[in-house]
């Protein structure tokens, strides 16, 4: 019996060509960011800390009950150099790892935040979701607001950007299509992991992330949530079914592509090589 291959929607938007999509893809449904949602709290640590709220060096016991004199910072966090390891502890249901890591979850967790260490902060990095889970609490409790309150204030309202929740609405909500055309689930990734990894957003709000941070600077310098390789500052996610890659170079080529059904490391991939690739000249 032959198995019937899932769709593999697509889209592709960049500074150098119109919008590339397929299999039903769209620039105006909700899709999965995945860990480009670091880039946004990164970036509200950021603009905290310029505003005063809070200190990049400020030690994450400042603003949650975790152990005393572990040397974890906000920024150790941000960085991904705290030491906390990438998955919250404990063996993490395949089907839906994060479902049941709620904020409760969370609080068990910081006050032996110093057993959960795999080196000495600031030393090396490790990328770590739960590092983020963390500094996305510390960011409310210094705001004494909500984590989605908190990037509106700080992120998306002084980019211009609306399309970027959540909690978006299920009818604009793109799915992955499964066998048949039945939609596939999503991880549940509205709780304690939301910082690290919850967001969702249309393909057009992410692309105009990307530009009015990478390409325009409208909020200053790129925060440290982003990954550089020379020229290029880039970032990705990857959920259960979605994959995204985002990048920028210093000479203002950008590039955004969203997949559903397909590996992440290919879409990394087709992302570097879309962004890289000789431009037509005459």
């Amino acid at each position: 019996m032959t198995r019937t291959a899932r769709p593999v929607p697509t889209c592709v938007l960049s500074d150098g060509a119109a919008p590339a999509l397929s299999d039903g893809h769209a620039v105006d449904r909700f899709v999965e960011i995945g860990s480009l949602t670091k880039v946004v709290t990164g970036t509200a640590l950021t603009r905290m800390a310029a505003a005063g709220v809070l200190a990049l060096d400020d030690p994450v016991e400042r603003w949650l009950p975790a152990t005393p004199g572990t040397g974890i910072t906000l920024l150790n966090l941000a960085r991904h150099t705290s030491g906390l390891p990438r998955l919250p502890p404990g063996r993490l249901p395949r089907r839906d790892p994060y479902a049941a890591f709620d904020r409760p979850a969370l609080d068990r967790l910081l006050p032996r935040l110093d057993t959960l260490l795999t080196g000495p902060p600031g030393r090396t990095e490790e990328y770590s979701n739960l590092g983020y889970a963390v500094l996305g609490a510390a960011l409310t409790a210094a705001s004494g607001t909500t984590y989605t309150e908190v990037v509106t204030e700080y992120v998306l309202r002084p980019l211009g950007i609306t399309e970027m929740t959540a909690h978006p609405d299920p009818a604009r909500r793109l799915p992955a299509p499964g066998l048949f055309g039945r939609p596939r689930r999503p991880w549940t990734m509205d709780g304690a992991i939301l910082p690290a990894g919850g967001l969702w957003a249309t393909p057009r709000a992410t692309a105009d992330l990307v530009v009015r941070l990478l390409v325009e600077r409208r909020l200053g310098d790129p925060a440290p949530s982003w990954q550089t390789s020379g020229p290029l500052r880039w970032h990705n996610g990857a959920t259960r079914h979605a994959s995204l890659f985002t990048g920028a170079l210093d000479d203002g080529r950008w590039v955004l592509i969203h997949r559903l059904n397909a590996p992440p490391d290919d879409t990394d991939r087709t992302g570097i090589e879309t962004l890289t690739r000789p431009r037509p000249t005459g």
